[in-house]
């Protein structure tokens, strides 16, 4: 336990994927970072470390391999070759290839469980970190160059020791107790959707193809991976099954034959049959942003800040884009001798991040809005959208470059450059 009082540089509520990076940039810069954490370190009940699976891009890529995180993961990546755009039952058809845009691979699928694992082995390196794990983050002070908290370790209650920092920073998701005890509000716009999501085996091998297939139910992506524990012919994948939330009731209640039987009907034969299918879990689907992300002292990132739909896969590769983003900034105004916790500097940070997480929110709110829609006029302009993009190689590298988290202004980190 630290004394009463001690300082840091930075303190970080939330050591799930996106704190743990941030920690890590910052840490690895020499700075003093106290990362407050709710659940234990390795416990399975933390959600961002559970078997779940994350599409990380050509730019997230980059960042872990200037963290030094990516040794540790590139053995349990799986590449993703293609991209393969499909709206069922009609004509529109597109695909994104690595080899048309020169790079060996658009992305790459890792299980949560396993960039958890490499984050805290990294964080474990750094010695200017402290974790507090269990924890939880009390009362909130901010003054002109420190803001305090009390830290409720191991049920500590009120009596909990008391750090401050000259930063804080919420990365503790959607429903972040920062951002309500500090009074921010944010927009939410329920999709009335659920993701169902499942490890499946399919007859044939993906290739390294991940497909996004649009539905009248809903998109749904089948990503492919690579089955560690059950290694064997065929292919493996993870799916992605967004439904209006009657239809995932009654897909969640189906057995196991049901289950699959439905998912085949709905993805087709590219695969052959779909012969297997793990444990089901689901989750809401709703865009959240946070009406400020920074003020003087505070920086809110992460699903604090901005929750997406999941149906280009973007969310945690803006967040990581954030992070790099930061950690520069921090950088940069301590090398020119400024405070880097003063709103002057925090606002160009979010200056600098306005651009990118517009335009990502916008590409992924539009996607589900227009394939979502029955109406003829709009279903024949999407398939029209989906020709010319295959036809079109301009536009197609647009979108391409947007998917692989390498358009606009990048952070150091995101072109896989040290920030020191």
């Amino acid at each position: 336990m630290t004394q009463s009082g001690e300082k840091f540089d930075l303190c970080i509520v939330g050591g799930g994927l996106v704190g743990a990076s941030l920690a890590i940039a910052v840490g690895d810069t020499g700075k003093r970072v106290a990362v407050v954490e709710a659940h234990a370190q390795g416990a399975p009940g933390q959600p961002s470390f559970d078997d779940r699976a994350t599409a990380l891009s050509n730019g997230s890529r980059r960042v872990f391999e200037a963290l030094g995180v990516w040794p540790r993961l590139a053995a349990h990546a799986t590449p993703i070759q293609t991209i393969h755009v499909s709206d069922k039952g009609h004509f529109g058809i597109s695909r994104i290839d690595a080899r048309e845009e020169g790079v060996p691979a658009l992305g790459f699928m890792v299980r949560n469980r396993h960039i958890g694992a490499a984050l805290m082995a990294r964080l474990a390196e750094l010695p200017a970190i402290t974790m507090f794990a269990p924890a939880t983050a009390g009362e909130i002070e901010f003054g002109d160059s420190t803001v305090s908290l009390s830290v409720l370790q191991d049920g500590a209650g009120e009596s909990g020791a008391r750090i401050r920092a000259r930063l804080l920073v919420a990365a503790d998701g959607a429903r972040s107790s920062v951002r309500s005890q500090l009074n921010i509000e944010s927009e939410s716009f329920d999709y009335r959707q659920i993701a169902v999501i499942a490890n499946i085996a399919t007859e044939r091998d993906l290739d390294g193809v991940a497909y996004e297939r649009f539905t009248e139910s809903g998109p749904l992506a089948v990503l492919p991976m690579t089955d560690e524990d059950a290694p064997g012919a065929g292919g493996r994948a993870t799916i992605v099954w967004s439904l209006d939330s009657k239809s995932a009731e009654q897909v969640l209640a189906l057995d196991d034959d049901g289950f699959l039987a439905g998912l085949q009907e709905q993805f087709g034969f590219r695969l052959g049959h779909i012969l297997k299918a793990g444990r089901r879990v689901s989750y809401p689907l709703a865009l959240v942003r946070s009406d400020e992300q920074v003020r003087a002292r505070l920086v809110v990132i992460g699903n604090a800040a901005h929750s997406l739909h999941p149906v280009a896969g973007q969310g945690f590769n803006l967040s990581l884009r954030d992070v790099a983003a930061l950690a520069e900034t921090i950088e940069d105004a301590t090398e020119a001798g400024e405070d880097f916790g003063s709103l002057d500097v925090l606002n160009r940070y979010a200056d600098w991040r306005e651009r990118d997480q517009r335009d990502v929110i916008r590409f992924s709110d539009g996607l589900i809005r227009v394939f979502g829609s029955r109406n003829p006029l709009t279903r024949t302009g999407r398939n029209l959208g989906l020709v010319a993009l295959e036809l079109l190689p301009g536009a197609k590298r647009l979108v391409a470059r947007q998917t692989m988290g390498v358009a606009g202004r990048l952070p150091k980190l995101a072109r896989g450059l040290s920030l020191t």
